[in-house]
This record gives structure tokens, C-alpha cells and sequence, in this order.
């Protein structure tokens, strides 16, 4: 079995084709960027309209496959920014009625929690997603010879923001552009730290105190960008370390699976790696070109649900737990 998958919830678009063994065939994407704003959906949508031929041509050239040899399509249903879905749903739409293909809407969260744990050959990790607009410790439900995918469980979650949205909205502030996060990292290689918020309650996180008082250190000329970068990453890393190891005891699991765009960057994993060693755990990330969103995971999940979910339209607000 071959199957096409399709990302367009936000500033990416991208095909993956996986087959049902879990092997990429072909995983290629386009993202959406700007110099001095942040996502802004009708150009997002209008991005993708733009790519998605050339994107879906390289998919099936990288993959040497043809629209006869592919089973059906994976698509985002959600969650993400409601016209870019839309806009999404409607090319992959197209391209089903086009070759009589059927559609398989996916959650776009558990796409990443799926292609994570596939990467790594791993049983039953707690899950650490953190991207854009998530920042959530998630585990999945597993029973003895259940042979589909169990139901996922939010164990903690952020109260406002998401770590890469704080991050990104902190790098306007600092005109690094968007995405802001890689800049970022590379600017507190070179600074030191400063006290920022730090707020966690309970199994939960709050990240917009830290971004409002790193702001008004930067506005009032109190620290330079370079100090509040590392503090900035060093608090809120350490944040969602705290809920993460909590997430361990809890639930007595000994794997740590990082997954989503902020995943790519190297001290977050660092720090989740020493804290796994010092309580006999493993940490596990993945690879760059899967850590950010792309068409793979979406392949695989929708392989992985491919009896559960049919052509759904889009759901904006989908939550991993409603999975």
C-alpha cells in the first residue's frame, strides 16, 4: 500500500508518500515566510495554491511512483488557521476527484506523535509536542493485542500561548523575521542569563509573563537581544523539562519522544536529555526534516487511521485528545 500525504495547516505545504510498511518515499515541502510579520493567512493560502502542483510534480518524481500506484490521500484536517485549511482541503480535494482517490483527514498533532514514534521504533513513550501554537505532554492509551491505535491522553498543556508562537512573537519584537526561532538560537549561544517568569502549575505551562517581561527588558534597553534570547529559551526549556519529567513519574514510562518544529532546536534537547539520563529514561527527537511539519506524518497517520476517518472537511480545533 502507497499513500500520499498532504500538510497545509499553517505556513508549510508539503507531500509525503510513505508506503504501509512506514518507509518515505518522498517528503517534500515549501514554507511560507516574511521579513517583519508572522503568519498571515490569506497569503499562507495563497502560497500554497501557488506551490502545490510544483510540490505534489517533485513528491511523485522523488518518490518514482505515479497517481495509479497510490492507494489514496492523506490530508490535515486540523487543527490549524481555518483558511489555509480550507484552501488545503480544496487542492487535495481536486486531486482525489481528478484520480478517483479516496481522502483520509488526519490530526495534524497526532501526525507528529505517529511519525515520531515510527521513526524510533518506540513502544510507548510520553510525548513532549511542541510547535507553534502546542505545547503539550501527551501519552497514548496501549493495551495488550489492541491492534488499533489507542486514544491520546493531554496530561499538561500551556495556558495561553505556545512555546514557538512566544518564541516567534519575541523575534518580532527583535525584527529577526519569521520564523524567528533558528536566529534566536543562535543569538543565545552568545548571551547570559537573565531571571524571567517562571510559570508552571501543576502539569501546565504559561508563557506569555515570560514573553511581556523579556519585552519590556528589551524596550526599556535593560538587557540586549543576546542575553534575553538564552534566557529567554533557558526558562521556557526548562518549564516544559519540569512537566515533562513530572509526566514520567506519573505515568511510569521510561521513554521521552520530543516532536514538533521546536524540536529542531539543539539546547531544548540537550537539557531533555540530561534530565531524562538523571532519572534512567531515554530521549528521543527526530531527524530535522521530520521535526517541522511535512507530509510523511501525514501519510502515516492517515495509514494508521485509514478505517477510522473519511473525508471530514477541516476542523480548525481538533484536539490530540478528541483522537
Amino acid at each position: 500500500m502507497i499513500i500520499l500525504g498532504c500538510e497545509h495547516t499553517a505556513h508549510t505545504f508539503g507531500i509525503g508518500i510513505v508506503t504501509d510498511k512506514g518507509k518515505i518515499l518522498a517528503n517534500v515541502k515549501d514554507s511560507y515566510t516574511s521579513k517583519d510579520v508572522g503568519m498571515i493567512p490569506h497569503e499562507i493560502a495563497e502560497h500554497h495554491e501557488k506551490c502545490s502542483e510544483r510540490i505534489l510534480k517533485e513528491a511523485l518524481k522523488s518518490a518514482k511512483v505515479e497517481w495509479k500506484d497510490i492507494d489514496f490521500i492523506a490530508y490535515s484536517a486540523g487543527p490549524g488557521l481555518d483558511p489555509v485549511l480550507w484552501r488545503g482541503y480544496t487542492i487535495v480535494s481536486k486531486w482525489a476527484k481528478e484520480n478517483q482517490k479516496k481522502l483520509v483527514g488526519v490530526n495534524h498533532c497526532c501526525s507528529h506523535l505517529s511519525i515520531g514514534k515510527l521513526w524510533n521504533k518506540m513502544k510507548d513513550p510520553v510525548y513532549l509536542y511542541v510547535s507553534g501554537v502546542n505545547t503539550q505532554v501527551i501519552v497514548q492509551e496501549s493495551k495488550k493485542g489492541q491492534k488499533k491505535e489507542g486514544k491520546y491522553h493531554v496530561l499538561g498543556e500551556t495556558l495561553d500561548i505556545g512555546l514557538g508562537n512566544m518564541l516567534d512573537k519575541f523575534g518580532r519584537i527583535l525584527d529577526l523575521g519569521f520564523p524567528a526561532g533558528p536566529r534566536m538560537e543562535q543569538l543565545a549561544k552568545k548571551g547570559k542569563y537573565i531571571e524571567l517568569p517562571y510559570i508552571v502549575k501543576g502539569m501546565d505551562v504559561s508563557f506569555s509573563g515570560l514573553l511581556t517581561k523579556a519585552q519590556q527588558l528589551f524596550e526599556r534597553t535593560q538587557a540586549s537581544k543576546e542575553d534575553l534570547c538564552f534566557s529567554l529559551q533557558e526558562t521556557a526549556f526548562a518549564m516544559c523539562a519540569e512537566v515533562a519529567e513530572r509526566a514520567l513519574a506519573h505515568s511510569g514510562k521510561k521513554e521521552l519522544l520530543l516532536v514538533g518544529g521546536v524540536g529542531a532546536n539543539k539546547r531544548f534537547c540537550e537539557m531533555l536529555n540530561l534530565m531524562c539520563k538523571e532519572r534512567g529514561a531515554t530521549f528521543y527527537q527526530v531527524p530535522m526534516d521530520l521535526a517541522g511539519d511535512q507530509g510523511a506524518m501525514i501519510a502515516w497517520e492517515g495509514y494508521l487511521r485509514r478505517d477510522s476517518y473519511g473525508d471530514m472537511e477541516v476542523n480548525p480545533h481538533w484536539r490530540a485528545d478528541e483522537v
